[in-house]
């Protein structure tokens, strides 16, 4: 047996890859949604994802993160009672830094959405499923009716940058739908279970539609 705790972890879907294309991905359940384009920070102790941040350093390759329906992603005796979605995304790591012994800070960049089957889990507790790539939205332009939500964004970036913070990766695409959609996403106070239907439709303009809905709905715009 081999010494070597990455030992087995696949490699995964790799970057450029057209839709359809199949592979067993390493997977990161957590009680968030991360939508492609979108940026991760993680805090990463378990000896599993240790392991598995080691090796998509190694390899370059990314891991899948995906929404917890049910229950807690931690090795105890309630993990059966784990419920995992079936739509994940590529995490593809950008920083890594130490932050003690045992503990890293991790920073990751939400790529290509992936359908997952087949889910299983190692002795070790890793997740693993088999991963089909789906089709990136296209780049689509912000239709007239839903540009008020579009800007609304571009101010609440502003608003946000004057206070030190910067939630969202550059460049800022305000001008397709599918970028602004995702955005939103990430900030509304909206559940994990809505999130994740949001970012499975594979429709950006409808997306975008839902969710200028929903900013009407509270005045936002």
């Amino acid at each position: 047996m081999s010494d070597d705790p990455t030992a087995g972890i696949p490699t995964g879907i790799p970057v450029g890859v057209p839709a359809g294309a199949e592979a067993e991905l390493p997977l990161f359940p957590l009680q968030t949604v991360l939508f492609p384009g979108g940026l991760l920070q993680l805090k990463v102790f378990e000896a599993r994802y240790l392991d598995l941040v080691s090796h998509c350093l190694r390899t370059g390759s990314p891991f899948g993160v995906v929404h917890l329906r049910q229950g807690r992603d931690v090795r105890g005796p309630d993990e059966d009672q784990v419920r995992i979605d079936t739509v994940g995304v590529l995490a593809h790591l950008q920083e890594v830094d130490a932050e003690q012994p045992g503990i890293l800070r991790v920073r990751c960049q939400g790529g290509r959405r992936v359908a997952l089957s087949a889910l299983r889990q190692r002795a070790d507790g890793l997740w693993l499923a088999h991963a089909a790539a789906c089709a990136d939205d296209a780049a689509t332009a912000v239709p007239a009716e839903l540009a008020a939500s579009a800007q609304a964004l571009g101010r609440a970036i502003e608003s946000l940058r004057a206070q030190g913070q910067h939630p969202f990766l550059p460049p800022h695409r305000l001008d397709d739908a599918g970028w602004v959609a995702n955005r939103w996403c990430e900030i509304l106070p909206i559940s994990g279970a809505a999130k994740q239907r949001l970012m499975a439709l594979d429709e950006p303009v409808l997306r975008l539609k839902l969710v200028d809905e929903y900013l009407r709905g509270k005045g936002v715009v």
